[in-house]
C-alpha cells in the first residue's frame, strides 16, 4: 500500500503519525480499521471535534443516492465483484466501487464519482473501526445483495459459530425495503438461514453452471454455447454463476455475462498463475481459512489431475494460528501429494497469541505426508530442491512466507526468463 500511495501522481506517505495536521479546518477524518483507540491522530480529530467516518461510512455517504450492489460471504467475495465489474464494464455500464484486491485493468481499488447511478462493494465482514464494532458490511444497506457461503472464521472477533452466523443474519435484514437477495444454494447453512429470514423483495438461489475441463482448461456450457474461462475450480464456477446473477438483475443478459467472463483474468493473488512451462504450473492464492484452502486445492487437482500438487499453507491470521481452530483444517489439505504448512513464530508474538508447534499441527490437520516449517529458509530450501516436472506449486497465504522471494523461487522452478 506504500508503494501505491507514493505512486507518481499518488501523492505520499510518510512513516509515523502527525496529529498537527488534525486541524479544525479539516471537513472530515476518516478512520481505517488498523488503527488502535489510542492512536494520537484519532485524539486529535475526537478533541477537535472533526466528523470522523469509519471507512465503510465515508463510502456509504458518497453512495447512499446510488442503486447499492454488496457482494458479501465468507469466501469467494472479491473475485465475485471483480467478475460483477469486469462484466459490467464490457456492457459500457458506468460503475462505482470499492474491491479489496488489485484487478487487471482497473488501476485503482475504489472509484466514487458523481456520475455513476450504480456502486458495488466488496461486502468485508470484519470490524469497521477501533470505535465502531460493527462488520463492514452492515453499513452498505444493499438494494442487491449476494451471500457467497458461511464458514467460520475470524475467531477474535467471533468466537462462537453462532456469533458469526448472526452476522449475516444481520446482514439479511439490512437489505433495502424491495431488495434482492442472491444466495449460493449449495451452502447448507446459508440456504437455511436465507430460507428462514423474509425480506420484502426477491429471493434467488444458484447452484454451479454446466462445464467441462478438456486439456486443463475450463469451458461453461449455456445454451448451447461453450464459453472457455481463464480461471477454474468449482468454487469459481460459483462464484461465475452467482456474478452472473447479479447482473441480470440490471439488465446483462447470462449470455452476455458468460462471453465476457472468457477474457477475465482472475483477481490478485486468487489461483494467481506466476508462471508455467509445458509440465508445471506455479500459483499463489489468498486461500488462508479451511473452506477456502480446501476449495484451492480441489480446484487444482481437478484441472491438473495428472500431474503432482505440492501444496503450501501459511498460517497467518487469528484463527489460523490458534491452536484451538486448528482442527477446522481437518482434511482440507488432503488432496496434495504433498502438503506443507508454514507458520512464522514472530507473527504469533505479534499478535500476542501462544505459541503452536508441529505437532498440534499434525493433530489439526490429519493429513498424510504432511511437512511443517517454522522457517523460511528451510520452507525455500525444500521446494528449491524438489523435482517440479509434471508438478504444480500452489502457495497459499494472507501473508507472504515471511517475505519469501517469490521471483528467485520461480527462477529456480523455470529457469532465467
Amino acid at each position: 500500500m506504500t508503494r501505491f500511495l507514493n505512486r507518481p501522481g499518488g501523492g505520499c506517505c510518510q512513516e509515523g503519525w502527525f496529529p498537527e495536521k488534525i486541524t479544525p479546518g479539516l471537513d472530515a477524518v476518516i478512520l481505517g480499521m488498523h488503527a488502535k483507540a489510542d492512536n494520537p491522530e484519532l485524539i486529535r480529530a475526537l478533541e477537535t471535534g472533526i466528523r470522523v467516518f469509519s471507512y465503510p461510512e465515508f463510502l456509504y455517504e458518497q453512495a447512499k443516492d446510488k442503486f447499492r450492489i454488496v457482494i458479501g460471504g465468507s469466501h469467494g467475495k472479491t473475485t465475485i465483484t471483480a467478475m460483477v465489474l469486469h462484466a459490467l464494464r464490457q456492457a459500457g455500464i458506468d460503475t462505482d466501487y470499492m474491491v479489496g484486491a488489485r484487478l487487471e485493468g482497473f488501476d485503482i481499488m475504489v472509484r466514487l464519482t458523481e456520475s455513476a447511478r450504480l456502486m458495488v462493494f466488496e461486502g468485508d465482514k470484519y470490524l469497521t473501526s477501533p470505535i465502531d464494532k460493527r462488520p463492514k458490511f452492515h453499513l452498505y444497506k444493499p438494494h442487491l445483495a449476494l451471500l457467497s457461503g458461511i464458514a467460520w472464521d475470524h475467531i477474535n472477533v467471533f468466537p462462537t459459530f453462532e456469533m458469526y452466523v448472526d452476522q449475516f443474519r444481520q446482514f439479511i435484514r439490512l437489505i433495502e425495503p424491495g431488495g434482492t437477495l442472491v444466495y449460493c444454494g449449495e451452502d447448507a447453512v446459508l440456504s437455511a438461514l436465507c430460507e428462514q429470514e423474509k425480506i420484502t423483495g426477491n429471493k434467488i438461489s444458484y447452484s454451479l453452471p454446466a462445464y467441462i475441463i478438456e486439456n486443463g482448461r475450463t469451458t461453461v456450457l449455456f445454451q448451447g454455447k461453450s464459453y472457455p474461462l481463464r480461471v477454474f475450480g468449482k468454487h469459481n464456477l460459483l462464484n461465475g454463476q452467482g456474478a452472473a446473477l447479479v447482473c441480470k438483475q440490471v439488465g446483462l443478459e447470462e449470455e452476455f455475462f458468460w462471453q465476457s467472463m472468457t477474457t477475465f483474468p482472475g483477481a490478485s493473488n486468487r489461483l494467481e498463475l506466476m508462471d508455467e512451462n509445458a509440465s508445471t504450473r506455479f500459483y499463489k492464492d489468498f486461500a488462508h481459512s479451511p473452506s477456502k484452502v480446501e476449495a484451492t486445492l480441489k480446484a487444482v487437482k481437478e484441472q491438473f489431475p495428472e500431474r503432482r500438487l505440492v501444496a503450501c499453507l501459511e498460517l497467518h491470521t487469528y484463527s489460523s494460528l490458534s491452536e484451538e481452530f486448528l482442527s477446522h483444517y481437518r482434511g482440507t489439505m488432503d488432496k496434495a501429494d504433498m502438503a506443507i504448512v508454514y507458520y512464522n513464530p514472530h507473527a504469533l508474538s505479534l499478535k500476542r497469541l501462544p505459541d503452536i508447534n508441529p505437532e498440534m499441527i499434525r493433530k489439526g490437520f490429519v493429513t498424510a505426508r504432511l511437512k511443517s516449517f517454522n522457517d523460511s529458509a528451510g520452507l525455500k530450501e525444500l521446494l528449491e530442491s524438489l523435482d517440479w516436472k509434471e508438478a504444480n506449486l500452489l502457495l497459499m497465504s494472507s501473508g507472504n512466507f515471511d517475505g519469501m522471494n517469490l521471483d528467485r523461487l520461480r527462477t529456480t522452478l523455470f529457469g532465467q526468463k
